[in-house]
């Protein structure tokens, strides 16, 4: 178990330790590292956070993290854990290599079932995750400026053909984001495209 709240993997163990072995690591790099150097592990549950090292610099990302493990032990079982039930942070973790994806709104019985799939090397997504192409998570106007955006059109021309001030398609964009998870507007048209909650 790789998280940085010690009460996390607190909960972790205490769900998974009549069935396995717990190990648990603070920091992805140290998870990594572990997995690199003894090799023998099963399952391995990477926290997908953003968080920055002791520096307060960007520490290695929950992607980066799955990556690494999968490079170093193609057959270990990955579950992904995220902060929400959503298909893009779902998505991008798989794409990675994670065998399975569970948000922290997760019950104990969903840790056992992604485990126990991971560990069969079967793919597992927490069923509070939408389904592909859920058009829920924005709304249609919010689609609209998003489409927009994804064509290369500026907020002023958004807002022109949209017939809204330009303060208003920047306010839906700043809740387009918040609502995606994204980091900026590009990456949230990454996640819109990728969702096919746009064109």
């Amino acid at each position: 178990m790789i998280d940085g709240h010690p009460l996390v993997r607190l909960g972790v163990r205490g769900v998974l330790e009549n069935r396995f072995e717990v190990h648990e690591s603070a920091t992805r790099e140290e998870g990594l590292e572990l997995v690199r150097d003894i090799g023998s592990f099963d399952v391995v549950i990477v926290d997908m956070r953003w968080r920055a090292n002791g520096a307060g610099t960007p520490a290695l990302s929950g992607s980066e993290a799955i990556r690494g493990l999968h490079k170093a032990a193609p057959s270990l079982g990955i579950i992904a854990h995220g902060d929400r039930p959503e298909r893009h942070i779902a998505t991008a973790a798989l794409q990675a290599g994670a065998t399975a994806y569970l948000a922290r709104t997760a019950g104990a019985a969903e840790l056992r079932r992604a485990t126990e799939a991971a560990l069969a090397q079967e793919s597992f997504i927490d069923p509070a995750v939408p389904p592909r192409g859920s058009r829920g998570k924005v709304t249609r106007r919010q689609r609209q400026i998003l489409q927009r955006l994804a064509n290369g059109e500026s907020t002023t021309v958004a807002a022109r053909e949209l017939d809204l001030s330009e303060e208003t398609v920047k306010t839906h964009t700043k809740n387009i984001m918040a609502r995606l998870g994204a980091r900026n507007r590009t990456h949230a048209v990454a996640i819109a495209l990728r969702e096919s909650l746009i064109d």
